[in-house]
Formats: C-alpha cells, structure tokens, sequence
C-alpha cells in the first residue's frame, strides 16, 4: 500500500479505500470487541472540538444523517456551552442503531434541534457548519434532503465548513463527486485517510485517532505505523 499522505513530522500515513474502511471497522468490532459507540464518541469529540476552535463562540450548525458522529458531536459541543443547532436528513423517528441512541442522548442537552426544511436561515447565520451527512458510505449521487442541505451550504457560503470523514457528495475511493458535493475548509478524517482525499476538493486535512488498535490494521496486512504521537489528531498533507 503506497502512502499518499504524511503527518506533520514527515510521517508517511497509508490512505484506504471505502471497501477497507469498511473492513477495519468490521474487524475492530467483530474480532478486537471495541464498541460502534466508543468509536463514535471519540469521532464525535475530536469533531466537536474542530468545530468549537473554528467557531471561537459563534454559532455552530451541524447536519447529520444516520451516521451518529455528527450527532455525538452536537452533544459535545453543547455540553461545552457552544450556541449549536443540529440538522437532520430525516426525521428522528428514522434514525436507526447508533444513530437513534445519540439522538435520545442528545435530548439531555439544550441543544436545538432544527428542521431540514428552515435549515437555510441557520445555515445562512452560522459561523461553522460542520458536515456529517454520509461518511464514507457514499453510492452514487446524493438525493434528497442530504442533497438539498449540501446545495444550501454551498449557496450559503459559510465562514468556515468542517466535513466528517469525507465531504458528503463525495466517493471516498475514487474522489469524485457524482452529484453536489460540499467543498469544506477542512476534512477531519478518521483512523486513516481515505483514497480520495488526495484528489478530492476537501480543504486541510486533520486525521482523528477514534482508538482502534494496532492489531486491527496487522491483522488485514495494513502497514500502520501510530501517526499520532498521543495526539487525539494530526495535520496531514497530500503526498
């Protein structure tokens, strides 16, 4: 595996494809015992960190799907005092797994929760938006209320757009955008970047440690060496 990126020491750090994202999760979960959750929570903090520096007490808008890290997030950044609003694809009621679970969390905080349909007066007023529509599991074209959140955030041409993992419209392999895609200022990545963020229109770059041990990447012949030094997340740079 050529690495495509390296750290802001000069690291080398090897990038993934979607299909080996998927197998690093599945093997965390499956063969080590780490949880979805304590995956999710430290997405979710590192991204509502990113998020609270960018804001520096301004407004924060975070739109989610059925994801959880953007969710978990909101409730992080609440916890913290932050004035954020929290967008749904959905409705509540069909969030699933996960998902759902932060969602009930969530209810704990003050957090406002906002319709998709009067997103674009948040969106349009906010000083972050942070992006956690898709992820990685990007198929083809966005449709729908993910799609017309992202033609909203273009249009609205926030101060400053914070995308999870990969910009929503865009393949996480291949780089490309079938369909509308956010062009974030900065990609918080996870665990390790993915194949089309060297191509791809996603801003700097940040990867997040989410604590999948080193014995997930041997295990699927991942030449992984920690680019985070007891960091919680890292610079990295296209190669």
């Amino acid at each position: 595996m050529t690495p495509q990126f390296e750290n802001d020491e000069g690291q080398p750090v090897p990038a993934v494809t979607a299909d080996e994202m998927r197998e690093v999760d599945r093997a965390a979960v499956d063969e080590v015992g780490l949880a979805l959750l304590q995956m999710m929570e430290h997405a979710g903090r590192n991204l509502a960190e990113v998020a609270r520096e960018a804001a520096v007490g301004g407004q924060v808008v975070v739109l989610a799907g059925n994801g959880g890290g953007g969710i978990c997030a909101a409730r992080h950044l609440a916890n913290g005092g932050a004035d954020v609003t929290l967008v749904l694809d959905r409705d509540p009621s069909e969030l699933t797994g996960a998902a759902a679970r932060q969602h009930r969390i969530l209810g704990a905080t003050d957090a406002t929760v906002g319709a998709a349909a009067s997103a674009e007066f948040a969106i349009r007023d906010a000083d972050v938006v942070v992006d956690a529509l898709v992820g990685y599991g990007l198929s083809g074209a966005l449709r729908g209320t993910a799609a017309t959140l992202v033609e909203v955030v273009e249009a609205a041409a926030a101060p400053h757009v914070v995308s999870l993992d990969v910009p929503s419209g865009i393949d996480a392999t291949t780089g490309e955008a079938p369909g509308v895609a956010v062009e974030p200022d900065t990609t918080l990545t996870l665990a390790l970047p993915k194949t089309g963020l060297a191509t791809a229109e996603a801003g700097d770059l940040l990867l997040a440690d989410i604590g999948i041990p080193r014995g997930v990447y041997d295990s699927l012949d991942i030449d992984y060496a920690d680019p985070f030094a007891g960091a919680r997340r890292v610079w990295l740079r296209r190669l």
